[in-house]
């Protein structure tokens, strides 16, 4: 399959079966996610809807008979008011459509609604310093390597980096924000 056959579009609740299936592959398995147990449906609902009430993207790619294919999202990257032009983002892909250009397709998407959007910088957080595959797609996407945080979380009997990786959205730092934002 390559990129041309996917349809990217906005999440809806009947994405949520999907969107848990892959996410929840990723706690299982990978190191990306530093949670231990995969959340349910339930609460990757909540989680979703928190996203879209903060006014950020959440966005899926699917093939041409529907199947999604991966996902991808923005959140606040910390809660202090002084962090509210810059964002986080999140993607996954299903594991069984690696390889494909999903995440491709799906980070300048979030990257330009999160422009859109007044956001000013967005932060990618790595989990594993290994994760070959997701720092060279920020790369490939004009992120770039800020910082590791060493062994900071431990997960499947290891130590496990994080990788901080950031991109200037719209006019960056060059510019105020506008009054009153």
């Amino acid at each position: 399959m390559s990129t041309p056959d996917l349809i990217l579009r906005d999440s809806t609740e009947a994405d949520l079966p999907a969107i848990t299936r892959i996410y929840g592959h990723w706690v299982r398995h990978g190191l990306a996610s530093f949670e231990l147990d995969p959340p349910g449906q339930a609460e990757m609902a909540k989680r979703r809807a928190a996203v879209l009430e903060g006014g950020y993207p959440y966005i899926v790619a699917t093939d041409r008979s529907g199947t999604l294919l991966g996902y991808a999202y923005a959140s606040a990257y910390r809660t202090r008011p002084a962090y509210r032009f810059t964002c986080e983002d999140s993607i996954y892909v299903a594991p069984e459509a690696g390889r494909r250009g999903i995440g491709q397709a799906l980070l300048p998407l979030l990257v330009e609604r999160c422009t859109a959007a007044g956001f000013r910088l967005m932060v990618a957080v790595i989990g594993d310093s290994g994760n070959a595959g997701s720092i060279g797609l920020h790369a490939r996407c004009g992120f770039a390597r800020v910082g590791t945080l060493p062994a900071i979380g431990w997960k499947h009997g290891q130590w496990v980096d994080s990788v901080l990786m950031a991109r200037p959205l719209g006019a960056g730092a060059a510019t105020p924000p506008p009054p009153g934002a």
